[in-house]
């Protein structure tokens, strides 16, 4: 039986998270039900690079599964595309080997976060940015970022709820752009991966700090503390979007 690996895109608004949940709508949950579609009613499991939140979005979440026919990719592609609802768009399909798995072969994930800091707030871009109506020093949020690269144990910005043991991870970039308009802010992360709601606890930690209501030059200390309350709040959901996933 063939492995096909696929990369999506969703906008993650109307979906409660990636992962199957009983009477909730989900990514994985809208996927498996057009793949048994074109499978005869047979259910076929996708595996994801990971789980995304409620109201988190993707450009580039990677799933694998197993067909049980070869078929032509961009016909493989075309018919996952359009027959996905439309917030999914299926960017690419490939044949991969029966030993790939989506999640567990990940050296690197990168994500942003995109933070509206307009006056008024975009009535567009609600869905799409988190919102942060409070002034922001940029210059303090990239002093902060230096300290995040390198490998640590995050466990000050990890939130409670997850099975992981081991919280060490390792930041290769960490950065902060305005657009031109200067009304937005767009965050990125790099690493080789990313504890359960690490990215938005960190975009809240470093407002925090770019408004001046925590030192800059904190960033050691809350993590050899390992102590979640010792770092900011976590930055709501929409804002959130899962870039590009790589394997070995």
């Amino acid at each position: 039986m063939p492995r096909y690996k696929a990369i999506i895109a969703y906008d993650g608004t109307n979906f409660n998270g990636f992962q199957t949940q009983p009477d909730a709508r989900t990514v994985q949950g809208e996927f498996e039900k057009t793949l048994r579609k074109m499978n005869n009613g047979k259910t076929i499991t996708i595996f994801g690079s990971g789980r995304t939140d409620a109201g988190v979005h993707a450009e580039g979440q990677v799933i694998h599964f197993d067909y049980p026919q070869t078929r032509e990719l961009e016909r493989m592609r075309y018919a996952l595309d359009t027959q996905t609802p439309k917030d999914i768009a299926v960017k690419k399909v490939e044949i991969v080997s029966d030993e790939f798995h989506a999640r567990y072969h990940v050296i690197e994930k990168t994500y942003q976060f995109r933070v509206d800091i307009g006056k008024p707030r975009s009535p567009f871009k609600r869905f799409y940015a988190s919102y942060f109506p409070y002034p922001v020093d940029i210059e303090k949020v990239r002093r902060a970022m230096i300290d995040l690269l390198g490998t640590h144990d995050f466990t000050s910005f990890c939130a409670s709820g997850t099975e992981v043991e081991d919280k060490v991870r390792t930041i290769y970039e960490a950065n902060v752009e305005t657009n031109e308009a200067e009304d937005e802010l767009l965050f990125t992360f790099r690493g080789d991966g990313f504890l359960y709601k690490m990215i938005r606890i960190l975009v809240g930690t470093l407002l925090k700090m770019g408004n001046g209501r925590m030192d800059e030059t904190s960033i050691p200390e809350i993590i050899a503390a390992k102590d979640r309350n010792l770092a900011g709040p976590t930055a709501h959901p929409e804002g959130l979007y899962l870039v590009e996933v790589k394997y070995e």
